[in-house]
């Protein structure tokens, strides 16, 4: 099925604009977590508050006779891609790659959503948004290449970038997804249901990660006031507001439209890494965001 999204309106470019936002925050405190949390065990720790959050908004949606449990697979495959995947690979990414580099390595995704929904879903390309697409992937490379496209020749990405890059595939075909199919009546008409359902999933697809990671032996938690600090604000924002926005945003505006504003998230990351981080940003950081802000006009354009 192919979505049939509506005009872009300011209310639907609020909701857009908040996510890469609280998306930016939780880049820069998952850097700051990196000692004292191993990456899949905040997922879980996160996602694990998130759903105690949810349960007294939506906990209707849990019970047998909710039309979740007939569409079971759909929403276990929300809450692998969206919550399960994307975010453990994204604290992945921050072990080795600074804030600013992940985000913006995650500006790929109108090109990652260009082509999921060309091959998976159906839908018709116009000219102007593969040129914003391109002109988005440009500003990546220049950050990969730190600013000298000769590096590109020799270029070893770290970990890190490659995490990000796998994480922003996820990320497309969730956002695909959103629309792909439509929601059951009892979970389209309230948004803590919907994102309940998903987490519910997400949650657990995490706690199997983080077993996993303290399998292998390389689990940590150095418990404190600043980690608990720090989760509560990725449960809340991050989490509950950022995806409860960005999945009526995406609902409203369609994936692709919609990709094109999670690429003001490096701008956002930037500012609170130099506040946070004293990870200051370099020349090609900005020439890189004015090519991914090209990106988006471009793309706009009819």
């Amino acid at each position: 099925m192919t979505p049939n999204p509506t005009r872009l309106t300011p209310a639907t470019a609020l909701l857009l604009t908040v996510p890469p936002l609280l998306w930016a925050g939780n880049a820069v405190v998952g850097r700051l977590l990196r000692d004292a949390i191993s990456p899949l065990t905040l997922n879980f720790a996160r996602w694990g508050l998130a759903l105690v959050l949810l349960l007294p908004l939506a906990a209707v949606v849990l019970r047998g006779a909710s039309p979740l449990w007939a569409h079971w697979r759909r929403y276990a495959m929300l809450g692998l891609l969206g919550i399960g995947l994307y975010n453990a690979l994204q604290y992945l990414a921050l072990q080795t790659s600074s804030a600013l580099n992940v985000t913006l390595v995650g500006a790929s995704l109108p090109f990652w959503m260009l082509a999921v929904g060309t091959l998976c879903f159906g839908q018709r390309v116009r000219p102007a948004q593969v040129a914003g697409a391109v002109l988005s992937m440009v500003g990546v490379l220049l950050v990969l290449g730190q600013g000298d496209w000769r590096h590109l020749l020799a270029l070893r990405l770290v970990p890190g970038d490659l995490y990000m890059m796998l994480a922003t595939a996820c990320w497309a075909f969730y956002s695909w997804l959103l629309v792909g199919t439509r929601e059951p009546a009892g979970i389209r008409q309230d948004w803590a249901a919907f994102l309940l359902a998903q987490v519910v999933f997400g949650a657990a697809w995490s706690g199997v990660f983080a077993l996993g990671e303290w399998g292998l032996g390389a689990g940590r938690l150095e418990a404190g006031w600043t980690l608990a600090a720090a989760l509560a604000f990725i449960a809340i924002g991050p989490a509950v507001i950022a995806f409860r926005c960005w999945s009526g945003g995406v609902q409203r505006a369609g994936p692709t439209a919609a990709a094109f504003f999670i690429n003001l998230t490096p701008l956002f990351a930037a500012l609170l890494s130099a506040a946070f981080l004293h990870e200051l940003p370099h020349w090609y950081h900005g020439a890189a965001f004015a090519l991914i802000v090209g990106g988006i006009v471009l793309s706009s354009r009819k």
